[in-house]
């Protein structure tokens, strides 16, 4: 590492500390306030399994708090609608650090400062969402995730529920004389519980002691190792979209630019929705960005997308956080890789070795299978993912890709020094 890139990060590092050390010390406080009513209904909405049709399922199903509010399975996508049998999509995102997430904007400006604007901002994959409160009302109401028939089914449950009161309470005595009122004051809920509860941002991992100069922090040389790769450009270059500075309105280290992009990961036949027979052109492709519906008022003329004027945004998902990735059993949009070091093996040799990741018919890997070739334009091509020849040598040496991962297993909530034991793997 040159000088003058040692220098750089220095700099950087001291800057997130200042910012981290803030945020810290909000969340401590945090932690000492009891929640509003509003964000005590939203925890019990979260947790009510009446809120599904199957009445088997909460939001705390797919966004298991045990698991940062993720998955607690393998499953590419989970399973839910009236007999929790059928298969949603796209894999489920954590829940975790949403709450410096902009608005979704098709020129947002880079938090970096230095990227040029584009798509950015919003929740789900696509951006459907601009707020918490938005996005929690789209599984209530997906036929196959919790599948309400309408608002007013849901606002039923709520009002016959245990905690009818307390949610009068939060939201007035008259609530549910109007559905439409109250089905946004169960989103305005469900928002105010993950946006209060510190478990949904612990900012208490290894990394963040690290960052503050705590005791606890000191890396090991592999930690250290896979720092430097996750920042430089010539090696992992994560930092450019999985951005780890100070944010414009005060958050920092979420690990994540909020930018939309098109990487071409394998196409996951194990989805229902994406499964061929031999011989037969799939059907079905998940475009995600160019066909998302976002309401947001500030771009009347530019949402919902549609083709072809939107051929440009085609392929392109959010940037996740990569805060608790390690403890992810599926990754990418489509859930089609499901351990940490498969996806991390892609990215180093999607274009040196692309046999290794897509299939071969007659002789000829189908490279980026799960785009239409009329998108692919649209493909990422920075480092790691630059369009390197077949055969070529990738950025990342066999050595980087371990110390990187044991990077990434730093940005893990719940790290208490001298009792988290740390992966073998990353002590030298």
């Amino acid at each position: 590492m040159s000088g003058v890139f040692s220098r750089k990060m220095r700099i950087a590092l001291a800057v997130l500390a200042g910012v981290l050390g803030a945020g810290a010390a909000r969340m401590a406080a945090a932690q000492s306030l009891p929640l509003s009513l509003e964000a005590q209904a939203g925890k019990k909405l979260f947790f009510d399994i009446n809120l599904s049709a199957s009445k088997k399922m909460s939001c705390a199903s797919c966004h298991d708090p045990n698991n940062h509010y993720a998955p607690s399975n393998s499953l590419s996508v989970q399973l839910g609608g009236p007999n929790l049998t059928s298969p949603g999509t796209r894999a489920v995102p954590t829940l975790t650090y949403k709450e410096y997430t902009p608005v979704y904007a098709d020129d947002a400006v880079n938090p970096d400062g230095v990227s040029l604007n584009g798509p950015g901002g919003g929740l789900m994959w696509d951006g459907r969402a601009d707020t918490l409160a938005e996005q929690v009302t789209l599984p209530l109401l997906a036929p196959n995730e919790m599948d309400n028939a309408n608002a007013a089914a849901v606002v039923q449950v709520v009002q016959n529920s245990s905690y009818a009161a307390l949610f009068q309470q939060a939201y007035g005595a008259s609530v549910f004389n109007d559905v439409n009122t109250a089905f946004t004051d169960i989103g305005f809920a469900l928002e105010a519980y993950q946006l209060e509860d510190p478990t949904f941002h612990l900012y208490n991992s290894k990394f963040d002691l690290y960052a503050e100069n705590k005791v606890g922090g000191d890396l090991t040389p592999a930690e250290a190792r896979g720092l430097t790769v996750f920042l430089s450009p010539e090696k992992g270059n994560c930092d450019a979209c999985h951005y780890s500075g100070p944010l414009t309105d005060g958050g920092s280290a979420i690990f994540t630019d909020f930018s939309y992009e098109a990487i071409g990961v394998p196409r996951n036949t194990s989805i229902p929705a994406n499964a061929t027979r031999p011989g037969v052109f799939a059907l079905n492709y998940d475009l995600g960005l160019c066909l998302a519906s976002n309401p947001n008022p500030a771009y009347p003329y530019l949402v919902p997308h549609t083709l072809p004027a939107a051929a440009g945004f085609c392929g392109m998902f959010k940037t996740p956080t990569l805060r608790n990735v390690a403890t992810r059993q599926s990754f990418f949009h489509n859930g089609v890789f499901h351990t940490l070091s498969a996806m991390l093996h892609w990215y180093n040799t999607r274009d040196t070795s692309p046999q290794l990741w897509y299939p071969t018919v007659n002789g000829v890997v189908q490279k980026f299978n799960d785009l239409p070739a009329a998108y692919r334009a649209n493909i990422d091509t920075q480092v790691p993912l630059d369009g390197l020849p077949v055969g070529g040598t990738p950025h990342m040496t066999e050595g980087d890709l371990a110390d990187l991962q044991c990077f990434l297993e730093i940005l893990t909530d719940g790290y208490v020094p001298g009792q988290t034991p740390t992966d073998p793997n990353c002590l030298n």
